[in-house]
């Protein structure tokens, strides 16, 4: 997709919106890397998953996506064998608990929900590994004595020494001679040396090992002879301490290390989950909808808004003069049926470029999977290119104005357009004089309509709103105005022209009256010139009113049809897996993995009695007996 339209239509802005909605850091990552996509079928795939993940969140079913953290470099490193400390493992477990949880959250989503399914298969329940680290590291990152029974002996062994070293120090602080020559009656910590605070004068009183003199000089910390015995015991105990904090940390890497491609697998499965679970929180947040996929070149936008305006609406509170909140105003926008080409007029502030705004950002959301700000029955087809020219582009660094620069970008268009394109111009044949403004605009749209391409086009040349009269491909679009209050609406009329109202307003703003006369007698002698525009835009209004209501009924039909082909395909599908499921528990036999939906847990058959519909399943610590259409089989 075309880079200087995503900029122009601010789609890293919708990147980072999305991104707000992920619950991890790898949804985040996914969702800044979102792009528009032109393959048909994975987009309605990924419209139809957002639609179901919204539906699920609804009824309260959001995926447990808690503890997942981004372990996939320290997964490949346990994979080859090297070692992860105990802050990285507990970090690995808390993945793998996700793990868990995710595969037991598929467990339980009703068959309605086949896409997401589908998508959480590869997840596999690796929290046997998660239990196994949690069993040896607690939540400090301390390995703990039963981790291994060698470590447990050693650090009873250290406990016993540390007990032997305190009773000798105790000792020591009790006896007259050695209290005389201490600068305070407590002994102190040198490193992991136990010491006592000696005067200076009495420091050949107190036989050992001097580790340190206070900054005046006057007290020195001695480690007395008969501790410092015991000293290098110490020291070898804790070498060994040590030595099975790392046999103990090997080998959990090593458990890691054989779970690491499914872990892997499922890191990045659940990644996209978080992701789809972004999109479909952002879609319940703003009221949005999943377009149809058009498979023919129609675009139809219904009630459609600009997301970010929305959004920026909402976080500001914006209040309208009678006190309301401010609303984006919605528009309705057709290409494809019955023309291809729309050019839009009205005056400036009028909504013009947030119309052309709005169809090309809310065309790329649908190419990305997203659901989009638009009214049901929406429908939109898969572009292959989508390529804007909108705004005041001046080039200081080409030395272009303006109006070149447009001319410029316009050029760059037509080489990359083709008929699978859609193409937004703002203001064409502007910057310019007005009479050649308005040839090279004729030439443009001649242009488009040969490459046989969607294409909206704003103007204020009155010359181009003739245009589409003769050009049966073409129509006219207003943006509406309000005379009364000299006010835009921002509503989109198509198969009008918008009038630039000139001689209303200049009336309301109470210009002389000879004047305003004097300003309609040159109109009407120019009109009298031209076509009659005034029958020829009724004509075309009263013909774009019936093919309103013929797409209306159109779509009522088709989306009754499609309704009643899902409830059909719904129901095949319940009734087969139905089957399947009942065949799987018909050949259970003791040993078997279940899941017990009654405790969320998974366990084993003990006994079953196909007879009697019954079966003794192995829980946690305990055994319970169970209907056979209880439990779901696991492979």
């Amino acid at each position: 997709m075309d880079a200087h339209t995503l900029e122009l239509l601010e789609f890293d802005k919708v990147r980072e919106w999305l991104a707000g909605y992920a619950a991890s850091s790898l949804g985040r990552e996914l969702a800044r890397q979102v792009e528009p996509g032109t393959d048909a079928a994975f987009i309605r795939a990924e419209l139809a998953r957002v639609t179901e993940m919204a539906d699920a969140l609804g009824e309260g079913q959001g995926p447990p996506l808690g503890g997942l953290h981004d372990v996939r470099l320290l997964v490949r490193r346990a994979a080859i064998g090297a070692m992860l400390t105990a802050e990285q493992l507990l970090q690995v477990g808390d993945t793998l608990n996700c793990t868990g949880h995710v595969y037991r959250y598929r467990m339980r989503l009703p068959v309605r929900y086949q896409r997401l399914i589908d998508l959480l298969t590869p997840v596999e329940d690796l929290g046997t590994v998660a239990r196994t680290i949690s069993g040896c590291i607690d939540p400090r990152s301390h390995v703990l004595d039963l981790a291994s029974p060698e470590l447990g002996q050693t650090r009873r062994k250290l406990a016993e020494l540390d007990e032997r070293v305190q009773a000798k120090i105790r000792r020591l602080l009790r006896d007259p001679e050695v209290r005389k020559a201490l600068r305070f009656p407590n002994a102190t910590v040198s490193g992991e040396h136990p010491v006592l605070p000696v005067a200076i004068n009495f420091r050949h009183k107190i036989p050992g090992v001097v580790h340190r003199t206070s900054s005046t000089g006057e007290t020195v910390y001695i480690e007395p002879a008969e501790v410092a015995s015991l000293g290098a015991e110490r020291v070898y105990l804790k070498a060994e301490e040590d030595k099975e904090v790392r046999r103990v940390l090997r080998r959990l890497s090593g458990e890691v290390g054989r779970v690491a491609r499914n872990l892997t697998l499922a890191i990045d499965t659940i990644a996209r989950l978080d992701l789809v679970t972004a999109k479909a929180r952002l879609s319940r947040d703003f009221s949005m909808t999943a377009p149809d996929i058009a498979a023919a070149r129609q675009l139809w936008l219904r009630d459609a808004r600009h997301p970010l305006l929305d959004s920026m609406f909402r976080q500001q509170n914006v209040a309208t003069e009678n006190g309301q909140t401010k609303q984006v105003v919605p528009i309705d926008v057709r290409l494809g049926h019955g023309f291809n080409l729309l050019v839009i007029t009205g005056p400036n502030t009028g909504g013009k470029t947030v119309t052309l705004k709005t169809t090309g950002l809310l065309c790329l959301m649908v190419q990305s999977g997203l659901h989009i700000p638009a009214g049901a029955g929406s429908a939109v087809p898969v572009f292959r290119h989508i390529l804007a020219d909108i705004g005041d582009e001046q080039s200081l660094e080409q030395s272009l104005s303006t109006f070149s620069s447009h001319v410029s970008r316009i050029a760059g268009i037509f080489q990359q357009a083709d008929e699978s394109s859609l193409i937004l111009l703002d203001e064409l044949g502007a910057g310019t004089d007005p009479t050649e403004g308005a040839a090279l605009g004729r030439a443009i749209l001649d242009q488009l309509d040969r490459l046989g391409c969607l294409a909206m086009v704003t103007t204020h040349l009155g010359d181009l709103k003739t245009y589409a009269f003769a050009n049966e491909r073409a129509e006219n679009a207003a943006v509406e105005f309000d005379i009364e209050t000299l006010k835009p609406t921002y509503r989109l009329h198509i198969g009008q022209f918008g009038m630039s109202n000139a001689l209303q307003i200049a009336r309301r703003l109470k210009l002389p009256r000879g004047l305003l006369r004097r300003a309609r007698h040159y109109l009407k002698r120019r009109q009298r010139r031209g076509p009659d525009l005034a029958q020829l835009q009724q004509k075309r209004e009263e013909a774009e009113k019936a093919r309103e209501q013929a797409l209306l009924a159109r779509h009522e039909a088709e989306r009754q049809q499609e309704e009643y082909r899902q409830k059909v395909s719904a129901l095949e599908k319940e009734a087969e897996q139905a089957a399947a499921l009942r065949e799987a528990r018909s050949r259970l036999q003791p040993g078997d993995a279940v899941h017990v939906p009654r405790f969320d847990k998974v366990g084993r058959i003990v006994r079953i009695d196909h007879k009697k519909n019954a079966a003794v399943v192995s829980v946690g610590l305990g055994q319970w007996q169970v209907g056979i259409d209880e439990v779901i089989p696991t492979q």
